[in-house]
């Protein structure tokens, strides 16, 4: 649908929107919002902690945006759980790109909410990114940033961030990987996530609600279950508590970890 309302966030653009297109919750456009970006191959680290900051993040009542590509994004969309999150694209809503997390958009749409300033059949150019990624740093109140090498496209995003006055938060990394935000730290630019649980308490109290649905999660996975029940049942639960460790996958079958 096309949204005629004010998006009080997009005023922080260069050049704001004029016309801005919603499919599924306009609700979470009022909740407190997190913007996460990084690289579209991210390492296993970089996956396993924004996978615990998202979720622990979702699990005060904090809205996730991203921008519904590969990597970093995919991980923070599906590890704030799709009723959680808000995925920008660089397209028009007709399309869900790229390809590959065609699931996942669709998932969203329904249970979350898919934003696009592009008319609904619009197709994804090189510029269209590049404005996709200013609207994903404008909506939330920080940015983080996982993981970023110099002269990423991550790095237009961290520029955006700095002339809307966004604080900056990211990854401790070991020296040498990720050395746009290793950057950020060295100049003060940014701060880093040393304490997850602690830096998502700046962001709210955990939600009950949050707490009982990982339990009901973790209570069918006492059980044992095949992955592929757990799959059925749970769908994108069972990606999130890997990442996080919650659980393992031996001989196709789930234990917990914890």
């Amino acid at each position: 649908m096309q949204y005629s309302g004010t998006i009080i966030e997009l005023q922080k653009m260069k050049s704001s929107p004029k016309t801005i297109y919603l499919r599924g919750k306009k609700s979470l456009l009022e909740s407190k919002k997190i913007s996460i970006v990084g690289s579209r191959k991210p390492t296993k680290y970089a996956r396993d902690m924004i996978a615990k900051v998202a979720q622990a993040l979702s699990a005060r009542g904090a809205c996730i945006v991203s921008g519904g590509a590969m990597g970093i994004d995919a991980i923070a969309h599906k590890s704030a759980g799709v009723s959680s999150t808000i995925a920008v694209l660089p397209c028009g809503l007709e399309h869900k790109y790229p390809s590959v997390n065609k699931k996942l958009l669709e998932e969203i749409e329904i249970n979350g909410l898919l934003m696009s300033q592009f008319e609904p059949d619009f197709k994804a150019t090189p510029w269209s990114f590049v404005v996709r990624n200013e609207i994903v740093v404008a909506l939330g109140d920080v940015l983080i940033v996982a993981e970023a090498d110099e002269g990423s496209g991550t790095q237009r995003s961290i520029e955006f961030a700095k002339k809307m006055g966004k604080k900056i938060y990211v990854l401790p990394h070991r020296i040498g990987d990720s050395s746009a935000t290793q950057r950020l730290l060295a100049k003060d630019e940014a701060e880093a996530i040393y304490d997850i649980e602690a830096f998502a308490d700046m962001f709210g109290m955990v939600q009950n609600s949050k707490m009982e649905e990982k339990d009901d999660f973790l209570v069918f996975c006492k059980k044992n279950p095949s992955y592929d029940e757990a799959i059925q049942k749970f769908s994108s639960r069972v990606f999130e508590a890997e990442l996080s460790g919650e659980i393992e996958v031996k001989n196709s079958k789930i234990y917990l970890t914890k």
